[in-house]
Protein backbone atom coordinates (compact mmCIF):
# COMPACT_ATOMS: atom_id res chain seq x y z
CA UNK A 1 0.00 0.00 0.00
CA UNK A 2 1.19 3.54 -0.75
CA UNK A 3 0.78 5.44 2.51
CA UNK A 4 0.14 9.15 2.87
CA UNK A 5 0.72 10.47 6.39
CA UNK A 6 -1.59 12.60 8.52
CA UNK A 7 0.28 15.78 7.50
CA UNK A 8 -0.17 15.01 3.77
CA UNK A 9 3.37 13.82 3.05
CA UNK A 10 4.05 10.53 1.27
CA UNK A 11 5.52 7.88 3.54
CA UNK A 12 6.02 5.38 0.73
CA UNK A 13 4.99 1.83 -0.11
CA UNK A 14 4.45 -0.15 3.10
CA UNK A 15 2.64 -3.36 4.08
CA UNK A 16 -0.99 -2.94 5.23
CA UNK A 17 -0.14 -3.93 8.82
CA UNK A 18 2.41 -1.12 9.06
CA UNK A 19 -0.11 1.38 7.64
CA UNK A 20 -2.71 0.31 10.21
CA UNK A 21 -0.12 0.60 12.97
CA UNK A 22 0.79 4.16 11.86
CA UNK A 23 -2.90 5.14 11.91
CA UNK A 24 -3.40 3.61 15.37
CA UNK A 25 -0.36 5.44 16.75
CA UNK A 26 -1.64 8.75 15.40
CA UNK A 27 -5.11 8.05 16.82
CA UNK A 28 -6.67 8.54 13.37
CA UNK A 29 -8.37 6.44 10.68
CA UNK A 30 -6.81 4.67 7.71
CA UNK A 31 -8.83 5.59 4.60
CA UNK A 32 -8.40 4.10 1.14
CA UNK A 33 -8.40 7.04 -1.32
CA UNK A 34 -7.49 5.30 -4.59
CA UNK A 35 -8.42 1.62 -4.70
CA UNK A 36 -7.76 1.16 -8.44
CA UNK A 37 -4.21 2.53 -8.34
CA UNK A 38 -1.26 0.11 -8.28
CA UNK A 39 -0.36 -0.09 -5.43
CA UNK A 40 -3.59 1.10 -3.70
CA UNK A 41 -3.27 4.48 -1.97
CA UNK A 42 -4.30 4.89 1.69
CA UNK A 43 -4.23 8.00 3.86
CA UNK A 44 -4.09 8.54 7.59
CA UNK A 45 -6.83 11.06 8.49
CA UNK A 46 -9.68 11.84 10.84
CA UNK A 47 -12.53 10.46 8.70
CA UNK A 48 -15.32 12.01 10.80
CA UNK A 49 -13.77 15.45 10.45
CA UNK A 50 -13.28 14.87 6.71
CA UNK A 51 -16.97 13.94 6.25
CA UNK A 52 -18.03 17.01 8.27
CA UNK A 53 -15.89 19.31 6.09
CA UNK A 54 -17.37 17.75 2.92
CA UNK A 55 -20.93 18.26 4.19
CA UNK A 56 -20.10 21.85 5.21
CA UNK A 57 -18.72 22.61 1.73
CA UNK A 58 -21.83 21.07 0.11
CA UNK A 59 -24.12 23.22 2.31
CA UNK A 60 -22.19 26.36 1.39
CA UNK A 61 -22.44 25.53 -2.33
CA UNK A 62 -26.20 24.91 -2.02
CA UNK A 63 -26.61 28.19 -0.15
CA UNK A 64 -24.94 30.17 -2.93
CA UNK A 65 -26.96 28.73 -5.80
CA UNK A 66 -30.12 30.51 -6.89
CA UNK A 67 -33.11 28.48 -8.01
CA UNK A 68 -34.75 30.07 -11.00
CA UNK A 69 -38.52 29.92 -10.83
CA UNK A 70 -41.07 30.62 -13.54
CA UNK A 71 -43.50 33.29 -12.37
CA UNK A 72 -46.72 33.83 -14.30
CA UNK A 73 -48.43 37.13 -15.06
CA UNK A 74 -51.86 36.97 -16.73
CA UNK A 75 -53.24 39.61 -19.09
CA UNK A 76 -56.46 40.12 -21.06
CA UNK A 77 -56.72 41.72 -24.54
CA UNK A 78 -58.82 44.70 -23.36
CA UNK A 79 -56.67 45.49 -20.31
CA UNK A 80 -56.89 49.02 -18.87
CA UNK A 81 -53.76 51.17 -18.73
CA UNK A 82 -53.47 51.08 -14.94
CA UNK A 83 -53.83 47.29 -14.77
CA UNK A 84 -51.29 46.93 -17.58
CA UNK A 85 -48.72 49.07 -15.72
CA UNK A 86 -49.39 47.30 -12.41
CA UNK A 87 -48.90 43.81 -13.86
CA UNK A 88 -45.91 44.87 -15.93
CA UNK A 89 -44.28 46.32 -12.81
CA UNK A 90 -44.68 42.89 -11.15
CA UNK A 91 -43.15 41.19 -14.19
CA UNK A 92 -40.19 43.60 -14.00
CA UNK A 93 -39.55 42.83 -10.32
CA UNK A 94 -39.67 39.08 -11.02
CA UNK A 95 -37.11 39.51 -13.81
CA UNK A 96 -34.87 41.68 -11.64
CA UNK A 97 -34.92 38.96 -8.94
CA UNK A 98 -33.55 36.56 -11.58
CA UNK A 99 -36.74 34.59 -12.24
CA UNK A 100 -38.29 33.78 -15.60
CA UNK A 101 -41.70 35.26 -16.38
CA UNK A 102 -44.46 33.49 -18.29
CA UNK A 103 -46.85 36.02 -19.78
CA UNK A 104 -50.29 34.52 -20.40
CA UNK A 105 -52.86 36.28 -22.55
CA UNK A 106 -56.29 34.87 -21.73
CA UNK A 107 -59.04 35.12 -24.35
CA UNK A 108 -62.74 34.79 -23.56
CA UNK A 109 -65.55 34.01 -25.95
CA UNK A 110 -65.03 35.54 -29.37
CA UNK A 111 -61.87 37.40 -28.34
CA UNK A 112 -59.91 34.39 -29.61
CA UNK A 113 -60.88 35.33 -33.19
CA UNK A 114 -58.57 38.37 -32.86
CA UNK A 115 -55.28 37.00 -31.50
CA UNK A 116 -53.42 40.00 -32.94
CA UNK A 117 -54.92 42.17 -30.16
CA UNK A 118 -53.40 39.88 -27.54
CA UNK A 119 -50.06 39.80 -29.35
CA UNK A 120 -49.98 43.61 -29.34
CA UNK A 121 -50.39 43.64 -25.54
CA UNK A 122 -47.61 41.06 -25.11
CA UNK A 123 -45.35 43.10 -27.40
CA UNK A 124 -46.08 46.19 -25.28
CA UNK A 125 -45.10 44.26 -22.15
CA UNK A 126 -41.82 43.17 -23.74
CA UNK A 127 -41.12 46.75 -24.87
CA UNK A 128 -41.67 47.91 -21.27
CA UNK A 129 -39.24 45.37 -19.76
CA UNK A 130 -36.81 45.10 -22.68
CA UNK A 131 -33.91 46.53 -20.66
CA UNK A 132 -34.01 43.64 -18.13
CA UNK A 133 -35.44 40.77 -20.22
CA UNK A 134 -34.93 38.74 -23.35
CA UNK A 135 -37.50 36.62 -25.15
CA UNK A 136 -37.07 32.93 -24.43
CA UNK A 137 -40.25 31.79 -26.16
CA UNK A 138 -42.12 33.94 -28.67
CA UNK A 139 -45.92 34.35 -28.31
CA UNK A 140 -47.72 31.12 -29.15
CA UNK A 141 -51.48 30.54 -29.23
CA UNK A 142 -52.51 27.36 -27.39
CA UNK A 143 -56.27 26.96 -27.25
CA UNK A 144 -57.73 30.06 -25.61
CA UNK A 145 -54.40 31.22 -24.17
CA UNK A 146 -51.41 32.88 -25.79
CA UNK A 147 -48.17 32.40 -23.89
CA UNK A 148 -44.78 34.05 -24.04
CA UNK A 149 -41.75 33.41 -21.79
CA UNK A 150 -39.22 36.11 -20.84
CA UNK A 151 -35.89 35.39 -19.18
CA UNK A 152 -33.64 37.85 -17.31
CA UNK A 153 -30.69 39.26 -19.25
Amino acid sequence: MRLIGADGEQVGVVPIEEAQKAAREAGLDLVEVAATARPPVVKVMDYGKYRFEQAKAARAARKKQHNIQVKEVKYRPGISEHDFEFKTRHARTFLEEGNKVKLTMMFRGRQVTHPELGKEVLDRVYAAVEDVAKIEMTPRLEGRNMTMVLAPK
